[in-house]
């Protein structure tokens, strides 16, 4: 009983330990680069009475609604939905306010996301309350009562990697407050549709599919009592199975369609083996069907397409969704291919009240029509991208490259604008070799050089010619084929890794790890199979009925590959079937070093060597495709003879949060970084605990993630690639023991980056130059946050304040000074707030002077480059860091120094001083013509003429705006004054200096 009391004891201290130093992290935001381009769209709808209004639901983006037809697209599920995988979206017929989700992506490929149960709206999508159903997986359909918007039904597929009883159709009559499953066949056999019957919605018809997804196959189908079309006329109270003229031995996946203008007509596309599979019909509800047509392009890829709608005024005319999509005008005997701006068709959904206008989802993202799908609306404009890892090339400002799912190429966004383009969200999205799985990687040195890959297909693609050369492995093509009789066996995301080392030596992966010094045009095989390869996962990819077979169902392959950065020729490899394998001497020996304890068969998502001890390195492992949903991460110190476990169920990583890639800080050891597939989370103390570290970033999984430059750089699946800039807080101890006193975090390293002509757009997130200064505020401090920025010089260079309190004690100060470097301003983006709070600097110094108080002094030029101070001072507690600005390398490329751009800001500061001085005189003149009259008033009106611009349209230029319009043309670039700067400067002198003269007269 003691030593019960003491193991709860000492968990309690933990969880207590863990609870004290947990922080608050949300002043650090992650921002998202893109692309601005749609990914998989699985479910679409609209809503008759506000025509322009459609929803669309993401594989892995989320719910997004447009009210303009599709010309802009908004999310309106984030922080709402515990998911991002949408199945199914409803809208009331009666109330548009009423919208139901159901969540889960009913196309079961391998990455396919777990649904969390169904979602209601009572504001067109505002705020979100979930409803119940949680543990059903994923779910196919949900239809609405049109009669009353508190009946829902709910078809849900299951859990799409294992049995589960959850699966089977459900019914709600208050809204979702309670739930009733209605129909189940087993634990294996769940529901892909449902419709109800226009004008009786207690008619019901109900489409049974045994699905489940394995690593190496995919099932979908069963004997003819596991599958089928089942029909109640009594509410579901009653069910029968129909089969008259039906497919009467395996059946598959089917979709259902209901005419609503003659509700005896009730369409099916169903999957069957050979000719009985296609389109069957029925004009009797069901009591008959008669099979319509074979084409095999209805059931092409079957488990992951399936979907047949009807024009809501002509049953004749029937769309299918697959690839292609299909329209028939002749109920279904012959098809026309609809153009569509992306292939892989999942649903369309068409206004009852004008069917010329619709919408269609594909893999490209959702787009609409409003002349039946001659012409479509822009997917460009829906950031759902599913990448699958993330690279960074090393130039300036870097790039992003990952593969994108269903892209013809694996693509690269910048993380910062790199020139001025007219329209930023879609210009800067480039294809960079390989396919939609990559990766490419960038040669480091050469950023212009990309090692892609596309499902094993080895290329390097050149950035300056948009070609690529190809360099396969074993140069033969592996699709279709049983794994087992392939001479290489490659994933589709297969690894490339260049040294760490040798920029010339590039690692891949089949079975063996592949090295190649001279970029493909030669390779060796350094490596046994270091895979499990257990002979009954080696199978052709497809059961029982439809073959599918396009490499990511290929088991036993290596899935990572890394070199330490300490000890060249130290590799290690993961594998996935769950083998984890090392070298210590470049291949020539290997030793299987897999954890003991760890459950086998999981993939090896990520192994990272320790960049501070050669004999340690880090492991995620996922085995939700296992049907095994908790986190594997496990550490190792002496090169994988033992591992440790880093996520158990008590150190803060939910046990359903499956581990997409683990990454250890290269500055700070024990600082670790981990992507799930729900979010981020954070660890301080090499894996003991957890904390979560979200922030504003949307629930997606976290496929990769990259620590470079001191960004945190992430790539996900299903909302494109996201930065959190400058992490350089998290790898300073005090962010661990922030107690009762006020901290200043040391900035990080500043590139001086001149901001391109660019339009300034919400998306994607570029945000102007700054220096990131971190700080914290201890609960209850009173009294205000000021900074002072202070040159090498220890000379103050600007002085932010963050209440006006504070600065109308200063004001005065600031006047009678006149034109010192006293420069002071109130920042609200200072927060007082307790905690951790972030503030960015923008690098100016004192601008001009202005009568106007809020714009006075601001906008000076960027500072040169050097070593500063930030100098805080919270509630009379002052502390400082110094910080470097460093000069943007592609300036200093030019040719242009530090003594340059030093020479520009004092031609800039002797144009801001003579502005000051004419607008004080303008300002002076202003107060002074209020106070006289005649002659003198005269006199003073016609120098206040030479001073300023007249009212009206394209007035001529006066003296302060021509001061204004030189000190533009010397500051708008780094760049060196012309003569002719110089020259107008003089002259501007003498114009101000006669004014004044003739002021004074």
């Amino acid at each position: 009983m003691q030593t019960r009391f003491l193991s709860f004891a000492i968990i309690f201290l933990l969880l207590l330990s863990t609870a004290l130093i947990a922080q608050d992290f949300k002043a650090f935001e992650y921002r998202t680069v893109g692309p601005e381009r749609g990914g998989r769209v699985t479910t679409v709808t609209g809503t008759p009475m506000l025509p322009g209004t459609f929803y669309l639901g993401a594989s892995g983006g989320g719910v997004w609604k447009t009210d303009d037809y599709g010309t802009t697209w908004n999310n309106v599920s984030d922080g709402f939905f515990d998911t991002p995988s949408i199945g199914a979206i409803e809208v009331a017929i009666n109330d548009s306010n009423i919208v139901y989700v159901g969540t889960g992506s009913d196309g079961l490929r391998s990455n396919v996301i777990s649904g969390k149960g169904v979602y209601k709206s009572i504001d067109a999508g505002k705020t979100w309350e979930h409803i119940g159903l949680r543990e059903t997986g994923q779910i196919g359909a949900v239809e609405i009562d049109p009669t009353n918007n508190q009946i829902v039904w709910v078809a849900a597929i299951g859990n799409a990697f294992g049995p589960n009883s959850e699966r089977g159709i459900y019914k709600t009559v208050n809204g979702g407050k309670d739930w009733e499953k209605v129909l189940f066949i087993s634990d294996k056999v769940g529901f892909a549709d449902l419709e109800l019957l226009p004008g009786n919605p207690n008619i019901v018809y109900a489409a049974a599919w045994k699905a489940e997804r394995k690593p190496w196959t995919i099932i979908s189908g069963g004997n003819k009592d596991e599958g089928g079309i089942y029909k109640s006329i009594n509410g579901g109270k009653d069910w029968v199975k129909l089969e008259n003229g039906l497919p009467k031995g395996l059946i598959g996946k089917i979709d259902l369609a209901v005419s609503p203008v003659d509700s005896k007509i009730l369409y099916a596309i169903i999957e069957a083996p050979g000719k009985e599979g296609g389109l069957y019909k029925s004009t009797d509800q069901g009591k008959s069907f008669e099979q319509i047509s074979d084409d095999i392009r209805l059931v092409n890829r079957p488990f992951y397409y399936t979907n047949v709608e009807l024009d809501p005024t002509n049953p004749d005319i029937v769309y299918s969704n697959a690839n292609p999509l299909l329209k028939s005008t002749d109920g279904g005997k012959s098809w026309k291919r609809m153009s569509v701006p992306h292939g892989d068709n999942h649903d369309i959904w068409i206004n009852p009240n004008n069917p010329d206008l619709l919408i269609q989802c594909n893999d490209g993202g959702a787009n609409v029509s409003h002349n039946g799908g001659k012409t479509w609306s822009t997917q460009f404009n829906q950031p759902t991208a599913e990448l699958y890892q993330v690279e960074v090339d090393d130039q300036y400002p870097y790039w992003l490259y990952a593969g994108m799912q269903d892209n013809s190429s694996t693509i690269g966004v910048p993380s910062f604008p790199p020139s001025a383009i007219q329209n930023p969200g879609t210009g800067w999205i480039i294809n960079s070799g390989g396919c939609e799985t990559g990766p490419g990687v960038q040669k480091p040195g050469n950023h212009n050089i990309v090692y892609a890959n596309c499902k094993g297909r080895f290329s390097v693609f050149d950035k300056r010619t948009g070609t690529e050369k190809s360099y396969y492995v074993g140069a033969s093509n592996i699709y279709g084929h049983n794994p087992k009789d392939l001479k290489y066996r490659f994933q589709r995301v297969a690894p490339i890794h260049v040294s760490r080392h040798n920029p010339d030596v590039v690692y891949h992966g089949s079975q063996y790890v592949h090295k190649t010094i001279n970029d493909g045009m030669n390779w060796e095989t350094i490596s046994p199979d270091l895979t499990a390869f257990e002979a009954d996962k080696q199978v052709i990819s497809g059961s029982p009925i439809t073959r599918d077979i396009t490499g990511e169902e290929y088991y036993s392959t290596l899935y990572s590959i890394r070199e330490s950065k300490l000890k060249e020729g130290l590799i290690w490899t993961g594998s996935n079937d769950g083998v984890i394998s090392i070298t210590q001497d470049g291949g020539k020996t290997w030793k299987n070093v897999t954890p003991k304890k760890m459950p086998k068969g999981g993939r090896v998502e990520s192994v990272e060597p320790s960049h501070f001890n050669p004999a340690k390195a880090y492991i995620a492992v996922d085995r939700h495709l296992l049907g095994d949903d908790k986190p594997y991460l496990y550490k190792t110190n002496n090169y994988g003879a033992s591992w440790e476990l880093i996520s158990t169920e008590a150190n803060g990583i939910p046990s359903d949060f499956t581990t997409r890639v683990l990454r250890e800080d290269p500055v700070r050891e024990g600082l670790l970084y981990v992507g799930t597939e729900f979010g981020m989370f954070v660890s301080f103390d090499d894996g003991k605990s957890w904390e979560k570290f979200q922030q504003n970033l949307p629930v997606t999984p976290i496929t990769d993630l990259k620590i470079f430059r001191g960004d945190l750089v992430l790539s996900t699946m299903g909302r494109g690639f996201w930065i959190l800039d400058n992490i350089t807080s998290l790898r300073q101890e005090a962010v661990n023991n922030l107690k009762d006193a006020p901290v200043l975090f040391k900035p990080d390293k500043t590139i001086r980056y001149r901001y391109p002509n660019v339009s300034s757009r919400a998306f994607p997130n570029y945000p102007r130059t700054s220096v990131i200064i971190d700080y914290y505020i201890p609960k209850g401090t009173k009294g205000g946050v000021q900074l002072e920025i202070l040159n090498d010089k220890k000379e103050s260079v600007v002085t932010i304040v963050s209440d006006k309190t504070q600065l109308k004690s200063t004001v005065t100060e600031v006047e009678d000074m006149n034109l010192s470097q006293t420069f002071r301003y109130v920042d609200t983006k200072l927060e007082e707030k307790d905690g951790l709070n972030r503030f960015h600097w923008d690098l100016r110094q004192k601008g001009a002077w202005s009568a106007n108080e809020n714009r006075s002094y601001k906008n000076g030029p960027m500072v040169a480059p050097g070593t500063y101070t930030a100098k805080l001072t919270v509630a009379g507690n002052t502390s400082e860091q110094d910080f470097e600005i460093v000069m943007d390398p592609r300036v200093e490329a030019t040719g242009f120094s530090k003594a340059d751009i030093e020479t520009q800001i004092a031609m800039s500061n002797k144009v801001i001083d003579l502005l000051s001085e004419a607008k004080k005189l303008q300002s002076e003149i202003e107060k002074e013509a209020k106070k006289v009259k005649g002659d003198h008033l005269e006199k003073i009106n016609a120098v206040l003429k030479q001073l300023k611009n007249d009212e009206g349209a394209y007035p001529q230029q006066m003296l302060i705006s021509q001061i204004s319009y030189l000190l533009y043309m010397i500051s708008s670039a780094d760049q060196l004054p012309g003569q002719e700067a110089a020259d107008r400067y003089a002259e501007l002198v003498l114009e101000l200096n006669n004014l004044k003269t003739q002021a004074k007269d």
